[in-house]
């Protein structure tokens, strides 16, 4: 069975395509991990906003240290290649963040 390219989804723009095309194995990796924290971050805001709403949080998870509030969401933050939970929660217009743990490269 031969090896055969992928297939782009139909929705990414051609220009796009192309240029992911054209480019080395190393920046396709690099442009991967990037979008990969991209989408993180923007879901993260988005989760951040629909739970900004105090009244929807009633109970407090026991794994929940007491300086963190219940509206928290937990996140995985790379840092030098090491990917890292991080309890994160809007506090006015800023994003606050208190480290968990080392994410299980085992999972």
């Amino acid at each position: 069975m031969a090896y055969e390219p992928p297939t782009p989804h139909g929705s990414l723009p051609t220009e796009l395509v192309n240029t992911l095309n054209e480019s080395t194995p190393e920046r396709l990796r690099e442009v991967a991990r990037y979008a990969e924290a991209l989408a993180e971050y923007k879901t993260r805001d988005d989760r951040l906003d629909e739970t900004s709403d105090d009244d929807r949080f009633e109970e407090r998870p026991d794994e929940l240290p007491p300086d963190v509030p219940s509206k928290a969401t937990v996140t995985i933050k790379e840092i030098n290649d090491n990917r890292y939970y991080y309890w994160q929660w809007r506090d006015g217009d800023k994003v606050k963040s208190k480290y968990k743990g080392p994410v299980d490269s085992d999972k």
